[in-house]
Order: C-alpha cells, then sequence, then structure tokens
C-alpha cells in the first residue's frame, strides 16, 4: 500500500527518485498515464493489467468508456525503476500535469499520483475542509 506525501524534485532529463518506501512495491514494474486533475498516476505493473482487464470488459458502445479507454491506455507508458529507484516522467506526461522541478508524489492506497507542488497545495487545500466535515458514506459500502 503506498501511503504518504513526498517532496522529491525532478532533474533536468525528467527523472524521480521514487520514495524508499515506494520502491519495492514497484520494482518489479510500473505503469505510468495521465491521472485525474491533471496528476499523472503510477500503478504497479500488475495492477494496472488487472485495472486493464476490468476496463475491457465495459461496453464499447458508450461514447464515455470509449474515450476514458482511449486516453488512458494512449498516455500510458510501462518502465523499471532502475538501480537507485529512478524513473523517468515522459515529456508527455511532464506536460499534460505541468510537472517542472518540484513535484509532489502522493501515495493512493494501490497507486501512487505525481502532482505539480503548487497544484497539489491548491488541490489539497480546497479538499480539506470538506473531509474534515463529512459525516455520511461517501464510498458506498465503506
Amino acid at each position: 500500500m503506498f501511503l504518504g506525501t513526498h517532496a522529491p524534485r525532478l532533474d533536468d532529463k525528467g527523472r524521480l527518485v521514487l520514495p524508499a518506501k515506494f520502491r519495492d512495491g514497484l520494482a518489479a514494474g510500473l505503469v505510468m498515464t495521465k491521472g485525474q486533475e491533471r496528476s499523472v498516476v503510477v500503478w504497479p505493473a500488475a495492477e494496472f493489467a488487472t485495472y486493464a482487464e476490468r476496463l475491457n470488459e465495459a461496453s464499447r458502445s458508450d461514447a464515455a468508456v470509449r474515450a476514458y479507454v482511449r486516453v488512458l491506455f494512449s498516455g500510458a507508458f510501462d518502465e523499471i525503476p532502475d538501480k537507485q529507484g529512478r524513473i523517468t516522467v515522459p515529456q508527455s506526461l511532464r506536460e499534460y500535469a505541468g510537472l517542472d522541478r518540484d513535484v509532489m508524489v502522493v501515495g493512493n492506497g494501490t497507486t501512487i499520483e505525481i502532482w505539480d507542488s503548487n497544484a497539489w497545495s491548491s488541490y489539497l487545500a480546497g479538499q480539506e475542509d470538506a473531509f474534515s466535515t463529512l459525516s455520511e458514506e461517501v464510498v458506498p459500502g465503506v
């Protein structure tokens, strides 16, 4: 499980050193793709394969499903971290998420999200008040 928020930096080649506590979970390979709210989502390769199987079961006659699947898969890149725990965030994903040098790597349970630092701060500021006052079930059944 990926937990916590970390503040590494992208180097000039778009490489990011993964937080040490995330490396074991991604050592066998990962998939990066476009995430919601203009973030980059990082999946362990096996988790992404399971998610892809579920998506392939969805009805392709639904235009929203087709659009989501196209964007998700067309922006996906697979990679294996190097011995120093670095990954290269492709230029197209850096542009999509507005990533420059200062980034936030956010644990999100079974995935990781990479955010521009300012975008993450703004997003979190807008969500924390609502989170702190929740008094009813948000996720059905949980």
